[in-house]
């Protein structure tokens, strides 16, 4: 057989400065003398240590942009896993202007600010012998029953303070909860951290947690005792959120994991937007234009935690990038990535504050 003639074109081979590439370069560890050097390092590589790297370089860019209002979202159990002083840097730097979190994140943390303590699994302890003995598992650690019920005697003396025939939302639970800490416990902490510089903390899933089934308690001892419930209203949340955003400038968003959280921060445009166009009142077009994902779920799943932020364009949820979104997702587990991201961060701009 003869071959079969070759095209008489020839392929025109760049040298990828032609077109403007950025070459990558050999990560030196040992002449990476700071986490910054190490992940500006990692930003020049592959995979997902390059994900890491441009995480940091948005998370400065959000950081340094005093225009923008900038939302952490929070979902897993960060804080039990002892990510709770990563969220007061974040929020004691001014990094961020409203948290978003799972109620028993909030809860966890809450049990640490007040100075109790969790405690690692042993993996020769069965699931029968910890529920016997009043130890909750959350993967490797483990949550105390008796933690817990000492978290609703605090919650009950709360709200208890809360003036009667106000209806309540997470929002003042929170910033409640916070303010108890400041008044009875040393140390840092997240809701301490979030009084202390007005960032409201918001539980769009409230009732799904330990938190909000010790308030459901509160209110079925209150009507047994022939008082009346508490009520409490979501969507108060869902509009001091929204009041929130409709004033800012710009938005940028900081994502870990993602589930109710997540969505419940990135709806807030489709939801400026629908309002205009069915009840035919003027509002702003508010689109994110930064956005940080650290979160291990892969978009084939289906599922909003992996969705990508292109996919969020779609939704009105995101600006482009030909609109000026400047977006990074890291594939990785959260207590690995997020730390280095922030730490890295802090250095920059305590080496250059302007």
């Amino acid at each position: 057989m003869t071959d079969p003639p070759r095209s008489t074109k020839t392929r025109g081979l760049s040298s990828g400065h032609d077109d403007g590439l950025e070459p990558l370069r050999p990560l030196d560890v040992g002449a990476a003398d700071s986490v910054d050097a190490l992940v500006r390092g990692m930003a020049a590589t592959a995979f997902g240590g390059r994900r890491l790297g441009e995480a940091a370089d948005v998370l400065e860019a959000m950081a340094r942009d005093r225009e923008c209002f900038n939302v952490l979202t929070l979902s897993g159990a960060m804080t039990i896993a002892k990510q709770g002083l990563v969220i007061c840097e974040m929020v004691e730097r001014g990094w961020i202007q409203a948290i978003i979190a799972t109620g028993a994140l909030v809860t966890h943390g809450f049990v640490e600010g007040a100075g109790m303590l969790h405690f690692k699994h042993r993996d020769s302890m069965q699931d029968e012998e910890l529920f016997a003995k009043g130890y909750n598992r959350v993967y490797d650690t483990l949550e105390l029953e008796q933690n817990l019920d000492e978290t609703e005697k605090i919650v009950n003396q709360v709200l208890d303070a809360m003036p009667e025939g106000v209806t309540l939302s997470s929002a003042m639970i929170t910033d409640a909860l916070g303010r108890y800490l400041e008044a009875h416990s040393d140390g840092r902490a997240v809701l301490k951290s979030t009084v202390r510089h007005r960032v409201p903390v918001f539980i769009p899933a409230f009732t799904d947690s330990e938190l909000g089934l010790d308030v459901a308690v509160y209110n079925r001892r209150r009507e047994r005792a022939g008082r009346p419930r508490r009520p409490f209203d979501p969507f108060l949340d869902l509009e001091a959120y929204t009041d929130a955003i409709r004033s800012a400038e710009k938005v940028g968003i900081f994502t870990i994991g993602g589930g109710v959280p997540r969505n419940w921060a990135q709806q807030v445009g489709p939801y400026l937007e629908i309002s205009e166009k069915r009840l035919g009142i003027p509002e702003p077009m508010r689109r994110f234009q930064y956005g940080v994902r650290i979160c291990p779920e892969p978009v084939h799943w289906g599922g909003l935690s992996g969705c990508t932020y292109s996919e969020g364009v779609s939704w009105g949820k995101f600006a482009s990038p030909a609109e000026g979104g400047r977006f990074a997702e890291v594939l990785a587990d959260a207590t690995i990535a997020w730390p280095l991201v922030v730490r890295a961060v802090i250095e920059r701009l305590e080496r250059d504050p302007a």
